[in-house]
């Protein structure tokens, strides 16, 4: 009923069925039963520009405060840290987190990232993109269709529950560049040679960036309702198995070689993004190994609308509302490309299929809704929009296409508290070509921000509020 959910609905009816009878019998306490009502409604009707309700809100605010009072915004690791044999542990969600490892059917070593709050085991891929500089747009129609079918098939995978792709910038240290060349040259080849390479060495990676693309895949330990919860050595040999075929799947889809990352790998990649300044110590081999049991910061601060950590100060915003009409394949191009103003951006694209039953149900729900709406609307015109579209996603579904619930969450990482509002204005321009609205993730800083590493975090699984409660608001 107008902007109020399932359960607002139910608790205005039944409101009024009480004032009515009351007054009936009292006409007076009927009014000012009805004022309460109205006073009562008031946080349910009210909504921002991202749709967020005054209660959520309050609620959020009230939460915020009470676990500020209690200290859960600091953390505090290492030799004086409260973290047990002094190690720098990952904090809030990833705290309990450990990594495992394995090799799939082609021998190659991965690691597993293990959650023991959701029982979820996340695997991790490291891809090197090819991009669309000097490519046909039917070639990036091609990709854009293989990785649309790459998604679709995610909806068969036994126990899968989630997956992620993580685009990030950043500075080129050169330290990549420096090894390889200085491995392969021949010391006996002439010295114009060697001092062209030498200088290509340290000139080249000079205001260059280094783009990072990750995708991580999320399986539970229970492959269905009903089914027999599955222990850590059949979750290793499964996903294992598994591992090929997903791989096998992304190649048509532009993503380029897609090998698993391995623990090591996977620990560095957690370590710089917690520590932006440990970037040049690892990849140039001087600073100590990463492992994950010392991948966290040594100290972090959480704050209403950023979040401090180590050598870096983030904010994370995520999506409230998607592109409206026709998307076309270059919308995220500038979301996603380097900018200057901003030190390191992560771009994360969190998906989570629907099983094919459940999206034959959602497609023909959304057909019914967009229709009953059309019958009764003021403004007809994005109505008839909305039933268009509707039947279309409920012909494609038909046809074999997949169900996916989908959001993004954007982080910007800079070297102190003083960057943050250029680099804020930066992400609130490129969200503009992308079509897309942005929300800072106020009083969550922390935990979109390791929602937006590629760890496997499926953030519904770790709200305490029911999602059915959730939806009804």
């Amino acid at each position: 009923m107008g902007r109020l959910g399932l359960a607002g609905t139910l608790i205005l009816m039944a409101g009024l069925i009480i004032v009515t009878l009351i007054a009936t019998v009292m006409p007076v306490a009927g009014l000012i039963g009805a004022g309460v009502l109205g006073l009562l409604m008031l946080p349910l009707v009210i909504q921002d520009q991202h749709g967020r309700t005054a209660l959520q809100s309050l609620t959020a605010r009230s939460n915020w405060w009470w676990g500020r009072s209690q200290g859960w915004h600091l953390y505090r690791s290492g030799p004086l840290g409260v973290v047990s044999h002094g190690s720098c542990r990952l904090p809030g969600l990833l705290a309990a987190s450990r990594l495992v490892e394995g090799h799939d059917s082609y021998g190659r070593p991965f690691a597993l990232v293990v959650v023991p709050a959701t029982r979820h085991y996340t695997v991790v891929f490291e891809c090197n993109a090819d991009g669309a500089a000097l490519v046909d747009q039917e070639q990036i129609d091609v990709w854009v269709a293989h990785w649309g079918h790459w998604l679709a098939a995610l909806a068969y995978e036994p126990g899968l529950v989630g997956a992620s792709v993580t685009i990030e910038t950043a500075p080129d240290l050169g330290h990549r560049l420096r090894q390889e060349v200085y491995a392969n040259t021949d010391p006996n080849a002439p010295e114009l040679a060697r001092a062209a390479l030498e200088e290509i060495v340290w000139n080249y990676p000079v205001g260059s960036a280094r783009v990072s693309t990750r995708i991580a895949v999320t399986y539970a330990t229970l492959p269905h309702l009903g089914g027999k919860r599955r222990d850590q050595d059949a979750m290793v040999r499964q996903i294992g198995m598994r591992i090929p075929g997903l791989i096998s799947g992304l190649e048509m889809t532009g993503a380029g070689s897609a090998r698993p990352m391995t623990a090591h790998q996977l620990a560095e990649a957690v370590r710089i993004a917690y520590d932006p300044g440990a970037q040049s110590d690892i990849e140039s081999g001087e600073g100590e190994s990463a492992h994950w049991e010392n991948a966290g910061p040594v100290a972090a601060q959480e704050s209403w609308d950023h979040y401090v950590h180590d050598s870096g100060c983030s904010v994370t915003w995520g999506m409230s509302e998607a592109p409206r009409g026709e998307v076309l394949s270059s919308v995220m191009n500038g979301l996603v490309a380097p900018h200057p103003d901003i030190a390191r951006k992560r771009v994360t694209f969190l998906y989570r299929p629907h099983n094919p039953a459940s999206a034959a149900r959602i497609v023909e729900r959304d057909r019914k809704d967009s229709r009953f709406r059309l019958d009764g609307a003021a403004s007809a015109a994005r109505s008839e929009i909305d039933v268009i579209k509707s039947d279309q996603s409920a012909i494609e579904e038909a046809r074999g296409a997949g169900v996916t619930r989908f959001t993004i969450l954007v982080t910007a990482t800079v070297h102190s508290a003083e960057e943050l509002p250029v680099a804020a204005a930066a992400v609130d321009t490129l969200s503009a070509p992308a079509r897309l609205r942005l929300r800072r993730m106020y009083g969550s800083q922390a935990s979109a921000f390791a929602a937006a590493l590629p760890v496997g975090i499926v953030l519904p699984e770790h709200l305490q509020v029911p999602a059915l409660v959730r939806e009804s608001l």
